[in-house]
């Protein structure tokens, strides 16, 4: 029996393994390299055409998106380099100060055909070309094992799917969201007692350092997106990138917003050396909104890396009814400061500036204030899509349109 559990779970672990998207990209990548090589062999004159596999292995990016783009700026940069390579041959040949002049000429024409990060590899292809004895034969074996090296990694991404990201951009998100909460939670443990500036001014720094964990968030978040474009093995990929990306937004903001909140506390730990930042009660209530808050926070970041409909019912409900309660711990503690500014008023605008930081945050978390911007965000989006793509647009309203009515539209307009 042991060894039947044993057995189990080495079975799920290597199945789990090969659904993870490095993997399934690093098989992808050696696969179609492959498969560019052997063609190679048959249709390339050189004896060992490395240049199709290398093609194909930086062809076959993450997602059919960038391989698409990157295929085409990738042959394109290999073919202007053998063209200049040749031009050279027949001018000049290879001296010192020709390969100078090669260098800057590929370049320059690496910006002209806007090959982006391909603009080196218009040089290299040059330099390679020219470098060797029998420049026409080896410039057009070039050219050709590229074709073959992009055509290859085009057509993996087309057979094989390449995977989706969304999962790893929405573990980012949640792990965004639970460095925010424990921040939240550290700065309510001191704002019920008294707090030496140095440990507010390290919750400000810790604060800041959220910036760079939202830079890294963004880069993944930006992977996913990429890999939802054209990718046959997704349904409503615009949907699933303006949830995330509105849903990053909003994470960003509280960032912000919490350390504008860390600022604050510590103005008030200096104002207030020989005292807590609050009154005892008062710091309490601060410690319960702030764990609230912070709950809050982690369960938006679930809702909306939740793609299944009833998971997202119950992360919204139990959203819905986190904001509710810090709402109401909100209200309690608007209360008790106005009652200590009556009988201190030294440091009022630092006591009311947290509540304007907390309200900003509640009402950035806020359901439907999420829904208005989800919805205006995907109107900007389709409307951005019409406008850089009008024929396209067109083509899709009148697939979807039944031809009586085209009829009619179409007779409505010669009136």
């Amino acid at each position: 029996m042991r060894q039947v559990r044993e057995w189990t779970a080495s079975l799920q672990g290597f199945v789990k393994r090969h659904r993870d998207p490095v993997v399934v990209q690093a098989l992808r990548s050696a696969a179609a390299a492959t498969v560019a090589y052997v063609i190679a062999l048959r249709f390339s004159p050189e004896a060992a055409p490395l240049t199709a596999p290398l093609t194909a292995l930086l062809v076959v990016q993450v997602t059919l998106y960038s391989t698409l783009t990157t295929g085409i700026r990738r042959v394109n940069s290999v073919v202007a380099g053998v063209l200049v390579a040749i031009a050279f041959s027949l001018l000049v040949g290879l001296t010192w100060w020709s390969l100078a002049l090669l260098i800057v000429a590929s370049l320059a024409v690496g910006h002209l055909v806007r090959v982006d990060e391909f603009v080196p590899e218009v040089a290299i292809s040059a330099m390679l070309v020219l470098g060797v004895t029998t420049v026409g034969d080896t410039a057009w074996a070039r050219v050709l094992e590229t074709l073959i090296g992009a055509v290859v990694g085009l057509g993996c991404n087309l057979l094989l799917a390449p995977p989706v990201w969304v999962g790893e951009a929405g573990e980012s998100i949640e792990g965004l969201a639970r460095r925010v909460r424990q921040l939240m939670l550290s700065m309510g443990e001191e704002a019920a007692g008294r707090t030496p500036v140095e440990h507010a001014t390290e919750r400000l720094h810790e604060a800041r350092r959220l910036d760079h964990a939202i830079v890294e968030v963004d880069a993944a978040l930006r992977q996913a997106e990429d890999s939802l474009r054209l990718n046959p093995r997704v349904r409503e990929g615009l949907l699933h990138r303006v949830v995330l990306r509105t849903g990053l937004d909003t994470l960003e903001i509280c960032t912000v917003v919490l350390r504008v909140l860390a600022r604050t506390f510590t103005d008030l730990a200096k104002h207030r050396e020989t005292k807590s930042l609050f009154a005892p009660g008062t710091g309490a209530v601060v410690e319960q909104l702030l764990s609230e808050i912070a709950d809050a926070i982690v369960s938006f970041a679930v809702l909306v890396t939740t793609h299944v409909s009833e998971n997202a019912d119950a992360a919204e409900s139990r959203l819905t009814a986190e904001l509710r309660q810090a709402a109401a711990t909100r209200d309690k503690l608007a209360q008790l400061l106005l009652e200590e500014v009556q009988r201190d008023a030294g440091q009022w605008q630092l006591q009311g500036a947290v509540l304007t930081e907390v309200n900003r945050i509640l009402d950035e978390l806020d359901t439907e204030h999420r829904s208005h911007r989800l919805l205006e965000e995907l109107d900007r989006t389709a409307r951005e899509q019409r406008e850089r793509m009008p024929r396209l647009t067109r083509l899709r309203e009148n697939l979807k349109v039944p031809e009586p009515l085209r009829r009619n539209r179409a007779d409505a307009g010669r009136r």
